[in-house]
This record gives C-alpha cells, structure tokens and sequence, in this order.
C-alpha cells in the first residue's frame, strides 16, 4: 500500500505497510479500487452531461448515480471506512452504476444524432469476482502503480486533485442527507473525476483543476451551509454545558446534524440524555436542536480523545462520520456507526433506525450523578458574526479591535499541534480569534473575555462550516472597501484530512494570500508546486507562536499572483 493524504502520513512521507489511522492494506487496496471504480461512472455521467448541454436540455445522470458517487467516495476518505466487506459490496455497486450511467451517455448520443464513443480505462475495466482478485486489482491502480505511467510531479498534483474532490464529496453527502444537492455541483464532480482519466496531463492543466475545484467547493459549501439553516435554524451564540447531567446517555460524534435530530426525535420523552462529542458541538447553537431538552451538553474533546472520552462515557456511542478510531474492548458493544462509516465487527445502523443505539444506552449504567457546571459559548456563524458587522467595523476603523486571527481546521495527535494552543494564548488582548473545526479544542476554554465589546473568542462551528468564515472575511472586506487579503485578519489552518485540503482550494480560488498551514505541509505538494504557492499566494508552513505572531503584526509581505497559471509553471516542474 502507499498512501499520503492525511497529515499524519508515516514519516512526513507515506503508509506503507499499515495506515496510521488504522487501515490495512487490504482496506487501502480496495479503497484505491473503489475510487478508480467511480472515475468510471463519472466518464460516462460527465459526458452525458455535455449531450445534455449541447441541446440545451437540462440532462443530468440519474439521481442515484450521482448519490452513489458521493458516499462511495465518502467511504474512502481519512479515517471512515475500515470494513473490508463493505468496501468489497461498494465496489460490485460501483459496477452496476457505472453500467447505468453508460446507459443514459448512449441514450443520450443516440438522442443527439452522434455515435457514442467507446472509452477505455476505469470505463470499461472488468471487476474480479473474487475479493483476492479485487485487492490484486487495487494494487495495479494505487499511486506507485501510476507513478510509473505519469512523473511523480504529475501523479502529486492528481492527488491533490482528488483529495479535493474527496473533501468535495464529504461535504455534498452531509447536504444529501438534508435533502439539498446541486445538479450543477454534481456535474463539476463528473468532470474533476472523468479529467483525472485523461492520459498525460500537463501540470499547467492540473493545477487549474485543483483551483476549480476549490470554486467547486464554494459551491457546495453554500449548498450545505442552506441545508443546515433552513433545516435547523440560524445558528445563534449558545452557552453549552461541559458536565453531565445525571441519568442514562447517549454521545454522538462526527459531523452529521441529520443523524442526530433524528436521534433526538426517536429519544424524546424517553429519559435519556443526548451529549455531543468532537465537531458535534457546534449542534447547539441551532434552534431546532437546540430546542430539545434532553440535548444534555457537550462530553470530551476532539476526535483524536475519542478512546479515552468513549471508554470513560456511560452510555451508548453514535458515529456519524469521519473521524473513527478503532474502539477498544471496553466500549466495542456499545458503539455504532451510521451513514458512511463502518469499522468491522461494530454494529452498524441502516438509515437512522437508531433503535439499538437506545437499547444500549437504556442497558448501559448512565451517569449516576450530575457533574460540574462548567460552560462554552458556541454559536457564531456567519449570521450572528454579520449581525454586528456595525460593531466589528467600527471597532477595526478606531483601532480598538487590532486584528482577527481565524485559527481553524482539524486536531490530531502530533506533537506541534500544540502550537496552536500557544498562539491563541498568546494572541494580544486588542485582539479577537474567529475558529471552527475541531482544532478548537486545542484552546476554546482557554480564550475569554471581550475586546471593543465583542467576545475575543468566536466559535463559528464544524470545518463544515468554513463557509461562513469566507462569508465574513468577504463582508468585511466589501465593509472596509478593501481586498481581503489588506485585511487586519490573518488565517492560521491546521490540516489533517480531505476536507481541509478542498477549503484551501477554495481560499486559493478566492485570491487569499499568506495563509499559514501546519503543522506540516501535505507530502503531497511537491517541491516545485509549494514553490509556486509560496511565489504567487505566499503560502507557507508555520514555524514558532512568536514568530509567526511578529510576522502578523508587524507587517506582511505583499504578493502578485497572476502569474500561477502561466508558462513559468510548467518551466518551474
């Protein structure tokens, strides 16, 4: 196996016999096969799509193909799903899809009047029908295997294309659930996809890709940010209890706030309290689910806690997404998966039939006491930000407010994470830190107090809500009348999986100059790549809290960008 697109990598460099996150190389096998499986579907979808254009008729594959497309690429991101014989069914699905969505490209040729080409590769490749056949075929199509057909600088900057994608899709898949997709999106995928089929593409070529699919982002970003409001409201500044309240329990990690108002439904009235864990705690800043009394309060920490806060909690345990870790004996019979994630011999719940998370929960001990009181504000999106944009813009024009720093992304469990604890800490008084994602809990109970009566601390929710941080840096800038990246507001991201990796396509796609990223760069960039990011958007690794903080704000190099896609790119590789 060889696989690179998490930050935790082996040695800064790539797993090569077992997948730090946990996966074996069985499972990495039939994920690259599952993956080239549906550049296949997207071939046919992507071209179907064009006929559609063509004659002006809104054509689209067939819905489920598209929803397939999503999850099974959910399925392979960073640390959701472990189960072989999962993969294993994905893949025979795959095949059945593919077959359909080849079925409306002819349908659709044959409509138009022109002979439907015959496509090779991922388009036509034949599954084994064997589960050893199936990993030797995943192995002939993982990232060594087509290093050898394309340079490494090319199969880097594919990846970088996919592991875009793959962020893409993560977040489509939490707007499925709510009902709310995008035909357009959907199509953007098929072609990202189908691109990456093409023999011999220039890195000129590839990096526009990968820029278009940070523009991709945006767009499905906007879609889910929708789905999340109209469906549970605006979220609004909450206080959340940190302690327990004494009774029988349930604790739901991961991202997806469908799968836990349908839990909250199915528990009402029923004596059990729901606590949320990891990028679960921005729930409680939505009405809709705020409005459920038995939404206890907030257990534990980020998700790299998970086995200490999941053996030490008394109740059942739901995984909605990503990020899983394999459970220990202490608590295997009393976890379960949902929606993408799957971990073999965990129960898994089809749907949101959460019966037998309840049955454990009223089986399980619960908390025989209450616990201490103590409390986190969450809740600023980019609606309560901008509500008192009057107040931010005033108190930036007088001085008072001196800067914003967005330090946001993920946790994980390397050491130099704890920089970022540092630097919020160490960020001036006359100064205000917008987050989001789990990388918070690095330093959310740490931050108090105001600045020009605002919180200096302001939890903008889940990394599925970098939407609203782009949404604020862009209202201000137009308040301030000036570029965003003249703005007193600087963004400090720590990456650690896919979804990371499509938001920093997407503030690329916007022009957004001088991010700091860590705690290390993706194996991924090639040198001549991150030279290129550093020359025209200065990019750049972090280093030390109080360098990087007298760099903020003591000036910052200006830069011009528009020379990324020009000729020097393909002079620099």
């Amino acid at each position: 196996m060889f696989c690179y697109q998490c930050e935790q990598t082996s040695k800064g460099v790539g797993c090569q016999t077992q997948g730090v996150c946990g996966k074996d190389e069985t499972t990495a096998a039939l994920q690259d096969l599952l993956t080239h499986a549906v550049k296949g579907i997207s071939v046919y979808a992507h071209h179907a799509r064009l006929l559609g254009a063509a004659d002006k008729r809104l054509r689209v594959c067939d819905p489920d193909v598209d929803a397939f497309v999503i999850q099974a690429l959910f399925a392979t991101l960073t640390n959701v799903n472990f189960d072989s014989d999962r993969l294993v069914a994905l893949i025979y699905e795959a095949v059945a899809m593919r077959a359909a969505a080849r079925c409306v490209y002819e349908r659709a040729a044959g409509e138009s009047g022109i002979a439907a080409v015959q496509f090779g590769g991922a388009a036509v490749w034949i599954a084994a029908d064997t589960v050893e056949g199936l990993i030797e075929q995943g192995r002939s199509v993982t990232l060594p295997a087509r290093i050898l057909l394309e340079s490494k600088e090319i199969a880097n900057l594919q990846e970088l294309v996919l592991y875009g994608i793959k962020g893409v899709a993560a977040y489509a898949a939490h707007a499925l659930a709510l009902g709310a997709g995008d035909v357009e999106s959907f199509g953007k995928i098929h072609e990202a996809l189908c691109f990456l089929t093409h023999d011999g593409p220039s890195a000129a070529e590839l990096l526009a890709m990968a820029l278009s699919v940070g523009e991709l982002n945006y767009r499905v970003m906007e879609v889910l940010d929708k789905a999340h409001t109209g469906t549970f409201g605006n979220p609004r500044p909450t206080q959340v209890r940190l302690g327990a309240r004494k009774g029988k329990a349930i604790l739901v990690s991961g991202h997806d706030l469908h799968d836990l108002y349908a839990l909250l439904e199915q528990t009402r009235g029923m004596g059990i309290e729901v606590y949320t864990h990891g990028e679960m705690l921005p729930a409680h800043g939505y009405p809709k689910l705020r409005a459920f009394a038995h939404l206890a309060g907030n257990y534990g920490g980020a998700w790299v806690d998970q086995a200490a806060d999941f053996d030490a909690f008394p109740g059942a345990i739901l995984m909605t997404s990503n990020c899983m870790q394999e459970p220990k004996a202490t608590y295997n019979d009393r976890i379960f998966t949902s929606s993408a994630v799957n971990w073999p011999g965990v129960k898994h719940v089809e749907g949101t039939a959460f019966g037998p998370v309840i049955e454990a929960a009223l089986a399980a001990p619960g908390f025989t006491e209450a616990g201490g009181r103590e409390e986190i504000t969450v809740g600023f999106g980019h609606h309560a930000v901008l509500s008192v944009a009057d107040k931010l813009v005033e108190a930036v024009k007088s001085g008072k407010l001196r800067h914003l720093f967005l330090i946001a992304g993920c946790d994980g469990a390397r050491s130099q994470r704890s920089y970022y604890t540092e630097l919020a800490k160490a960020v001036p008084e006359d100064c205000a830190i917008l987050t989001l994602a789990c990388g918070k809990y690095r330093f959310n109970k740490l931050v108090q107090g105001k600045v020009a009566g605002l919180p200096r601390l302001m939890d903008m929710g889940q990394c599925n809500d970098a939407y609203s941080a782009v949404q604020v840096t862009l209202a201000l800038a137009k308040a301030l009348e000036c570029g965003v990246n003249d703005l007193p507001l600087s963004m400090v991201l720590s990456w650690y999986e896919q979804k990371a990796i499509a938001v920093v396509l997407t503030l690329l796609w916007l022009g957004v100059k001088n991010l700091r990223i860590g705690p290390t760069l993706p194996a991924f960039l090639s040198p001549g790549v991150l030279a290129l990011l550093e020359e025209n958007y200065n990019l750049m690794a972090i280093t030390t809290p109080e360098k990087d903080l007298a760099a903020v704000l003591h000036g910052r190099r200006e830069f011009n960008p528009e020379a990324l896609l020009s000729g020097g790119l393909s002079a620099r590789l």
